[in-house]
């Protein structure tokens, strides 16, 4: 099986230290969540920490996909990581990715950013309506996915995970990551409302985020809500029937470590 390994130019890995780290990557290295679909660690290379995210190997028609129809996640991210931070996005520093392929499939793939240090994600204004300066890190936040979207670039899985927060000097700086589902482009008006349905934010998130929206995109503040409701309802809607979906008939499926 056939290697491809790309290092960015800005870098301080070497190949063979990438590699021997891919080569332990079952044996070493902090875990982040549970590993169900991809795995996620957090390993020192060279005395700095690095994040390595392991794709899950596709099935049998994406193997031959990424082997000569698509790039791969691992390397989707990469570029993606790449593009964004050149357009002023602040995203974990993209380092490798690393992709095993035989003669006609695809196997395995990596992607290896600089572990970052952050206070928060979004995930805790859902679970703490009550934290320190809510309404304030909300705002800052919709001023963020307003700046992305007048870049063009549409986060498909704008999700309470995907967005790591640190606050220096009283300002709030948002990072992207699992960044391998973008879209480059100009944005309708529904898409941008849309974007923020993954979010799955109670009605007084949505209340706060759709204010600062409508400011900014000057629109009536009732219509941007009511538009934001629908999608948040739908996105909801469709989200319970595939779980139910992945229970009925995947139950036998487990974590893979």
């Amino acid at each position: 099986m056939s290697v491809t390994v790309k290092i960015h130019d800005n870098s301080a890995l070497t190949k063979d230290q990438l590699m021997s780290a891919i080569k332990n990557f079952d044996q070493q290295g902090e875990m982040i969540g549970n590993g169900y679909r991809n795995v996620i660690k957090i390993l020192t290379i060279g005395g700095e920490r690095y994040n390595i995210k392991e794709f899950k190997v596709p099935n049998l028609v994406n193997k031959i996909v990424y082997k000569f129809f698509r790039k791969s996640k691992a390397e989707r991210s990469f570029l993606y990581a790449t593009r964004l931070l050149k357009a002023g996005v602040l995203t974990p520093s993209p380092e490798a990715f690393v992709e095993y392929k035989s003669a006609f499939t695809f196997g395995s793939s990596y992607y290896i950013s600089k572990q970052l240090t952050y206070d928060f994600t979004i995930r805790k204004l859902i679970d703490e309506p009550e934290c320190d300066d809510y309404d304030n890190i909300l705002r800052q936040f919709t001023q963020f996915t307003y700046r992305l979207h007048e870049n063009g670039i549409h986060f498909l899985d704008h999700s309470p995970g995907n967005t790591l927060i640190k606050k220096e000097d009283g300002v709030y700086k948002f990072y992207l990551v699992d960044l391998n589902r973008m879209d480059f482009k100009t944005l309708s008006y529904d898409e941008r409302l849309a974007n923020f349905a993954r979010l799955s934010p109670k009605d007084y998130m949505l209340d706060i985020i759709s204010d600062e929206y409508a400011k900014l995109i000057g629109k009536p503040h009732d219509e941007v809500r009511e538009r934001m409701y629908f999608f948040s309802q739908k996105f909801s809607s469709s989200f319970k029937k595939k779980e139910a979906f992945k229970r009925k008939y995947y139950f036998w499926r487990k974590k893979k470590r």
